[in-house]
């Protein structure tokens, strides 16, 4: 294939504009594309599907219990407040949980979507353009997706105040990088992990199957920002990457606080500080969060954003024993349990025309 020739060099042609939202950065440069990203995109363009569609909105959500797993998993098993709670009152907080839960992962979204349209104006690379282009489509997705679940529970909470703090930061900077470093890898690499045990755990289908969709996306959204990073910081001075260090730790902290549910407990009428005590302290909350980091810590490795900052937060956090955590197989299995669950929906279908053409 041959190449197109410029009769100016690209490079002196290039143009940035202020938009008031940040800068806008054009490129002619066409033909200057990395093979992983060019691949991650082919992969988006294939990977688009309809919500509508592809997911069966008449399965069912019981509203006592809307995604069936063990309480043994909710903040507040075996704490007094819990046990004191009748029936009815543990099925209200079920609902709400997943209400608030869910609400968290579409503003998520919201902000992910507006996140990517932010790259694909500010990032320098057509090859990255080419790429958030598809995410952007994904994450209008999502939000559809969340807020249609979300109509069907008939509970939704306001946006937390650490996601909401974390995504101000996100958007008031105009680094395109930092757009990365804060969607791309900390909060939607933290959404995977906490997508990751509702798709495991879960008993309700429909939570099941939204939230694998979802998370088949997402993977794909993460090797974007871990694979563009990793070729640019390198490139940064160290403090430049010291400064990257000190948003991410404090974007940690803030965000292993964000499963608090703070707002739960006040709606709900229950004691706020003794609900927040019990969540902090409890062993089994404890170790979901730290759970969420799972693939945060080796992405950050991953991308050499590992100085002491790091290290340190990561210690104080008690997860830095991810750091070797095996982020590629991960993915994989992202892919292979939403293949996995078109092909049993596939073969439900095959036998309901089946049956159908015997009657």
């Amino acid at each position: 294939m041959s190449v197109k020739e410029f009769v100016i060099p690209v490079d002196k042609t290039g143009w940035k504009v202020a938009d008031g939202s940040g800068m806008v950065r054009f490129t002619w440069d066409y033909d200057n594309g990395r093979e992983k990203l060019l691949n991650l995109y082919e992969k988006g363009k294939r990977r688009q599907w309809d919500a509508k569609i592809r997911i069966d909105w008449d399965q069912g959500i019981d509203p006592d219990d809307p995604l069936g797993g063990p309480d043994e998993f909710g903040p507040l098993y075996g704490s007094p407040i819990w046990n004191k709670l009748s029936d009815a009152k543990k099925a209200e907080v079920r609902r709400h949980l997943v209400g608030w839960q869910f609400s968290q992962f579409l503003h998520g979204e919201q902000g992910a979507l507006i996140c990517a349209s932010k790259i694909v104006q500010s990032v320098p690379d057509i090859d990255a353009k080419y790429y958030a282009a598809t995410q952007v489509f994904d994450e209008a997705r999502h939000v559809e997706v969340y807020s249609t679940f979300l109509d069907k529970l008939g509970v939704a909470y306001p946006i937390n105040y650490n996601l909401k703090s974390i995504l101000e930061d996100v958007l008031h900077d105009s680094r395109w990088d930092m757009t990365y470093l804060g969607m791309q890898v900390l909060i939607e690499g933290l959404a995977l992990a906490a997508f990751g045990l509702i798709r495991n755990f879960t008993t309700n289908q429909l939570g099941k199957t939204v939230t694998a969709y979802v998370m088949q996306d997402e993977a794909r959204h993460v090797a974007f920002g871990r694979n563009s990073l990793k070729d640019y910081y390198p490139q940064l001075t160290s403090k430049e990457r010291q400064e990257r260090e000190q948003f991410a730790a404090e974007a940690c902290f803030q965000m292993q606080n964000r499963f608090l549910s703070e707002e739960v407990w006040e709606t709900l009428d229950l004691d706020v500080e003794s609900c927040k005590d019990w969540v902090k302290n409890a062993e089994g909350q404890i170790q979901f969060r730290s759970f969420l980091f799972m693939r945060i810590v080796p992405i950050l490795r991953d991308i050499g954003l590992w100085g002491q900052t790091m290290q340190d937060a990561f210690e104080k956090m008690g997860v830095i024993g991810f750091a070797n955590a095996d982020v590629d197989a991960m993915m994989q299995e992202d892919e292979s349990v939403a293949e996995e669950i078109d092909r049993q929906r596939k073969m439900q279908v095959e036998d309901t025309i089946a049956a159908g053409s015997e009657a």
